[in-house]
């Protein structure tokens, strides 16, 4: 009987164990990783949302040609940034409807440089006057650096709270012996059964999408974690280079010659990659020193249908236009890295996929949110007074409610400000992401000075109003009405109205459940409560 004993009462402690680390790692930085799961998943629809958040720009009704397009821009852009040392063009594809342009110019002083941005329409190569806004690239950003928070310590909280996550994933499939069996469980209105319920089920469907964009995620940003390889590795100007060359297709500007010469035409150069990757299949093309003799041009392949990430161009002599190389392969290492980094960003999916990522994605941000909900949940019913909790079960409680509720009004908000603030609004981008932060923090502050249960019930119907409302603004600012757009097959636009209708259903649905547990959490409260008082006096 003792032999017999031994492994299970090993087992129980193993288990035991890992139920503690999977609580703990989910909660300390369980709202960390909701506001990173909730970001990456809008990300997965970022250049849609760019569209609608700017309207003035035209929809695309049919496809242009790559070639020509990128010879109308690099021609404007000769005019309105003669001097510019490099270039880039982000060509229009199904999902965008302008070309982004990116330019560097020769600084005042000590080395420094200034830059350009803008919008062109693909049709004129002329410059379009958008209002200022970083569109969904702000949630793609604040995804894993946070925006706030210098560029390197945001990446370095991102890789911890990932971290995080991928312990917290494989802890819980140890704990939960019967995870599989309890997928196809699901006990409506029982409490904290139906909060563990729903975690269990979330968590398995989507465990294999939860795994890969955890550990991908890491290995987008290994170089900075993990730099000590790449050092030792990298030891001369010359092995630099060729890092750079199988990391990125953007090529390094080297010191010009100061001899002017005209650039070759740019659509012959366009041509050429165009038969070798297909007529729709150009992604980018970057200039390096543009107007000089030793002009380079680089064009690079789209992402649609390429699961890798790893760079693939061609290099032209900017000023013969001749062929000077093809960089189509690069090692097994950076490979590996590529195909990993597509995975996780998912560009190269077809609408399809895409929503299948996010809706995956969102299933993963209700897996940490009911997560954190449960941890209060189960732990109120073993306070000695529930009325009365003390102050870490308090404030576990209220950055529950701004990191889930709060989150949700934050980031409609910031969909608010981009139709409601001026467009001439100096600074407006930044104004745009400041009123992001104000309306969080001010979540917060309610969530700390409500009562929980009617923080929660709260905060869900304002996020759910001004959900649905979001239609309701965008034909009152705008000419493109969710009408009109879906009369015109816009679906960019009536898309993103019809999913914050959907959103603000889904907020109304769990306002009303808040409410009614409540209600009755108050009346059960109300039962035990002469209880406790007999068992306080028997005690005295």
């Amino acid at each position: 009987m003792t032999v017999d004993s031994t492994p299970r009462e090993s087992g129980r402690g193993i288990r035991q164990s890992m139920s503690g680390l999977h609580t703990w790692t989910g909660l300390l930085l369980g709202w960390v990783l909701y506001a990173m799961f909730l970001t990456g998943t809008v990300s997965f629809f970022k250049d849609e949302l760019s569209q609608w958040m700017r309207p003035e720009l035209p929809r695309l009704a049919q496809a242009l040609d790559p070639a020509v397009v990128a010879q109308r821009v690099a021609d404007e852009l000769g005019r309105i940034a003669p001097g510019a040392t490099q270039w880039s063009l982000k060509l229009p594809d199904g999902r965008t409807n302008s070309v982004y342009a990116f330019w560097r110019l020769p600084g005042g002083g000590q080395g420094a440089r200034a830059f350009g941005e803008g919008h062109f329409d693909p049709l004129t190569g002329h410059r379009v006057e958008a209002r200022g806004t970083l569109g969904g690239d702000f949630f793609y950003r604040f995804h894993f650096q946070f925006y706030y928070m210098s560029p390197f310590w945001g990446r370095w909280l991102a890789g911890l709270a990932a971290m995080s996550m991928l312990v917290a994933i494989i802890a819980g499939v140890i704990t939960h012996k019967k995870i599989f069996t309890d997928f196809f469980t699901f006990r409506w209105g029982k409490g904290q059964r139906s909060w563990l319920d729903a975690h269990n089920a979330l968590s398995v469907f989507g465990l294999p999408f939860h795994v890969m964009i955890t550990y991908t995620g890491l290995v987008t940003l290994m170089a900075l974690y993990m730099p000590w390889g790449e050092r030792a590795a990298i030891k001369t100007p010359a092995e630099r280079q060729q890092f750079t060359s199988e990391l990125s297709a953007f090529i390094p500007a080297g010191k010009p010659s100061g001899e002017k010469a005209a650039l070759a035409p740019l659509e012959a150069m366009v041509r050429q990659a165009q038969e070798r990757w297909g007529a729709a299949n150009i992604g980018r093309v970057n200039a390096a020193n543009p107007g000089d003799s030793t002009a380079r041009i680089a064009v690079t392949r789209g992402d649609a249908g390429r699961v890798s990430m790893s760079p693939d161009y061609v290099e032209f002599d900017g000023v013969s236009g001749k062929l000077l190389s093809v960089h189509d392969r690069v090692g097994a290492a950076a490979e590996t890295r590529g195909v990993l980094y597509a995975l996780h960003l998912g560009r190269f999916s077809d609408v399809e996929t895409r929503w299948l990522y996010f809706l995956t994605s969102l299933m993963g941000t209700a897996m940490v949110g009911t997560g954190l909900v449960m941890w209060t949940v189960k732990r109120r019913q073993k306070l000695p007074d529930p009325a009365r909790p003390y102050f870490g079960f308090r404030l576990v409680e209220r950055l529950n409610i701004a990191s889930i509720a709060g989150l949700s009004i934050a980031m409609t908000g910031f969909l608010w400000a981009n139709r409601l603030l001026p467009i001439s609004m100096a600074e407006r981008p930044f104004w745009e992401i400041h009123v992001f932060f104000i309306v969080w923090g001010l979540a917060l502050l309610h969530a700390l000075l409500r009562p929980a249960r009617t923080a929660w019930v709260e905060q869900l119907w304002a996020a759910a109003a001004l959900l649905a409302l979001v239609p309701v603004l965008n034909a009152a600012t705008t000419p493109r009405p969710l009408w009109r757009s879906l009369a015109a097959g816009d679906w960019v636009f009536a898309g993103v109205d019809l999913m914050c209708c959907a959103l603000a259903l889904l907020h109304a649905v769990l306002a009303l459940r808040a409410a009614r547990h409540g209600a009755r959490g108050q009346t059960e409260a109300k039962r035990r409560r002469p209880v406790t008082i007999a068992a306080s006096e028997a005690a005295q």
